[in-house]
């Protein structure tokens, strides 16, 4: 399995990341993909990726994004498997073995379910429950619509099919995913695989990110489906329904399979604040396209702990 990790800077922002890594009792099947700005600024610790089958180092450019290194580091993988990580997101132990036994089977992609790294804060319950509501911890096993975003595993054959359009398939993963359901191919929820993410603990960025995020999604969608300006027009008009549908769909996510909504009705305030900035952002995404959303998207994604609590970052370091 070839495992796809960016950095926007050097190497001191992924090194929890590869801890988690290098502690999978089959790091000697992992392949690690590095994208960097500079290849030859990463400052790279060569001594902690022994325990790799291998490893690549690519200079992606100041300011790439996460969707399009993650792309890169796609056409330059070897392995038949291919994992997305982030530099917020660690893997727990048995992580890797459980992606690579599932796709013994033909899903097209696999993702795992996902734990809190800092559950402490209000907002970051309610942002891991906006943006993973679907596959928090405890999830069952099973065929799903779409996979959590820049956490999920691919056959790599099949993401190589998309040729040219794979730099804009990585952008919005969701699109990949209905795009894959579309061809037949099937998606796989491995709750064998768990990685602990962390979210947004600081209103502002909060608020940011998931405006950000709505007016990107909207733009892509519309982009990859080929709308017209009706549509386009449509969907931005009826925009303001997004908080109530999304709310809906996640209580009903989280009554299913025994799971309680206790952890959505405490934080019942958070959660629409988020949805109303991302319902605002899709309302622009239609109309008025990406604008300068990818970037400003980036710079929030890396170095996740300056908006998240210190202290989860440096046990996770540890």
């Amino acid at each position: 399995m070839s495992v796809i990790l960016s950095t926007a800077d050097n190497y001191e922002s992924i090194r929890a990341t590869v801890r988690h890594l290098r502690a999978q009792n089959v790091v000697n099947q992992i392949e690690l993909v590095i994208i960097a700005p500079s290849a030859s600024a990463l400052n790279l610790a060569d001594d902690e990726l022994k325990s790799f089958c291998g490893y690549v180092v690519l200079g992606g450019g100041p300011g790439q994004s996460v969707g399009l290194a993650n792309a890169l580091g796609v056409r330059h993988a070897t392995a038949p498997v291919i994992a997305l990580a982030e530099d917020h997101a660690f893997p727990a132990p048995g992580w890797a073995e459980a992606l690579i036994a599932a796709h013994r089977e033909p899903w097209a992609a696999v993702g795992p379910v996902v734990r809190n790294a800092n559950p402490k804060s209000m907002l970051s319950r309610a942002d891991l429950v906006i943006s993973y509501g679907p596959w928090m911890d405890p999830a069952p096993a099973g065929f799903v619509d779409y996979l959590p975003g820049h956490n999920t595993s691919y056959k790599r054959e099949l993401l190589l099919g998309y040729g040219a359009d794979l730099d804009s398939m990585m952008e919005g993963e969701t699109s990949l995913h209905w795009d894959l359901r579309s061809k037949g191919h099937k998606l796989y929820l491995e709750p064998a695989a768990k990685i602990a993410h962390m979210n947004f603990a600081v209103l502002v960025p909060f608020m940011q990110v998931h405006w950000y995020g709505g007016r990107g999604f909207a733009t892509t969608r519309a982009q990859n489906a080929n709308w017209g300006w009706g549509k386009r027009l449509f969907f931005s008009c009826a925009s303001p329904l997004i908080p109530a549908v999304r709310l809906w769909r996640i209580l009903r996510e989280m009554g299913r399979h025994g799971r309680s909504r206790a952890p959505v009705l405490r934080v019942l305030p958070q959660i629409l604040i988020g949805l109303v900035a991302d319902a605002t952002g899709q309302m622009l995404g239609y109309t008025l396209g990406a604008g300068q959303t990818t970037a400003k998207l980036t710079r929030l994604e890396h170095h996740r702990y300056r908006y998240a609590s210190r202290s989860a970052y440096r046990a996770h370091r540890r």
